[in-house]
């Protein structure tokens, strides 16, 4: 089967965006489609100033959120990062491989060195570094496809130059992945700036429609949704985002089409209001599997627990052939060690 790998980056709460550009896919889809992988890369979250204790919060719920969302442990792997060793095994070969130029040119990087040098601070060597970590993610695991948006593609490329770089040095060892985005709802952009992604990092909380939002602040923040001075409702991303923000989480929601939708509406509150439903909607099963699960803690252990042994037996093979590639010698195993024979004498005296 093809082998599909993605992540969550436990830095903020999981919002709109991440389950309509990606999760409710993964459920639907990926994990009946591939052998798939999701894992909460929580090292990523180490790149930035953070509390050790709400990046262990976020962590568990972000695992929790997936599982809710629909994911079976029966069906695909659902792991923490940090739990699996050969992801920061590898990160360090492909270290070896990647260059400095091309970890400056990432956008991220560029983006938050820059505003921090603004402030008269730098970045985490980690931030300039993580791409590398991120392409061992996913060729740890001979990965075939990258459900990503359009702002993660870079890095998929990335991990895609490594590979091949890698191989051509060295002996075939990697497969070569390629991103595969969305379909629909790729991007869910912020409702009170349509221009930039619904992130969960964001501190815009007006904007953003978290998964864990009720009801009731689920249609607030939709109604209050920034839109434009115009009176017809025209899906056009381009000229007027605003709108076209509203008809595509609407047509996410729905099957809709996002065009065809426009032409349903005459005015804007109508828009809202049903984006709103749609919304609200979508999220309770989410939802209330949220609150199940949450009672009974031990299942979501167990699924880590069980997750990280799967991920770990199916990463160690390559990353031992990356290893052994590269140039470095071999760990001797206890049986060849002779384990249990006569320790030789050394002239140690006292």
């Amino acid at each position: 089967m093809t082998r599909v790998f993605s992540g969550i980056k436990p830095t903020g709460h999981l919002t709109l965006g991440n389950y309509l550009g990606a999760m409710r896919r993964w459920a639907a889809v990926d994990q009946h489609q591939s052998d798939a992988l999701f894992c909460i890369v929580d090292l990523h979250a180490l790149t930035v100033d953070h509390d050790p204790a709400r990046v262990r919060r976020l962590s568990r719920q972000a695992a929790t959120l997936l599982l809710a969302s629909g994911l079976d442990p029966q069906l695909c792997t659902v792991f923490v990062q940090s739990h699996v060793d050969e992801h920061t095994r590898l990160s360090y070969l492909l270290e070896c491989v990647a260059t400095d130029g091309e970890m400056r040119r990432m956008i991220q990087y560029k983006e938050k060195a820059a505003r921090e040098r603004v402030r008269g601070g730098s970045v985490r060597l980690s931030l300039l570094t993580y791409p590398v970590l991120m392409a061992a993610d996913i060729l740890a695991y001979g990965t075939d496809q990258v459900p990503v948006g359009d702002d993660q593609t870079q890095h998929v490329e990335l991990a895609r130059d490594i590979a091949v770089r890698f191989n051509q040095r060295y002996g075939h060892t990697f497969v070569v992945p390629r991103a595969t985005p969305p379909q629909v709802a790729a991007r869910v952009m912020n409702l009170q700036d349509p221009t930039s992604k619904m992130g969960k990092s964001d501190d815009s909380g007006p904007g953003i429609v978290y998964l864990l939002d009720e009801p009731d602040v689920v249609r607030r923040k939709i109604m209050r949704a920034v839109t434009d001075s115009a009176r017809d409702v025209v899906y056009d991303p381009e000229t007027r985002p605003g709108p076209a923000n509203l008809l595509e989480i609407l047509a996410a929601c729905t099957g809709g089409n996002p065009s065809e939708l426009s032409g349903v509406y005459e005015t804007y509150g109508a828009l809202k209001r049903d984006t709103a439903d749609a919304v609200v909607e979508v999220l309770r099963p989410v939802q209330e599997r949220h609150r199940e699960l949450c009672a009974d803690p031990g299942f979501v252990e167990g699924v880590l627990r069980d997750g990280a042994e799967r991920a770990r037996a199916m990463a160690r093979p390559t990353v031992d052939a990356a290893y052994r590639a590269i140039g470095l010698l071999p760990t001797v195993e206890a049986e060849d060690a002779g384990v249990g024979a006569a320790v030789p004498d050394i002239g140690v005296t006292a």
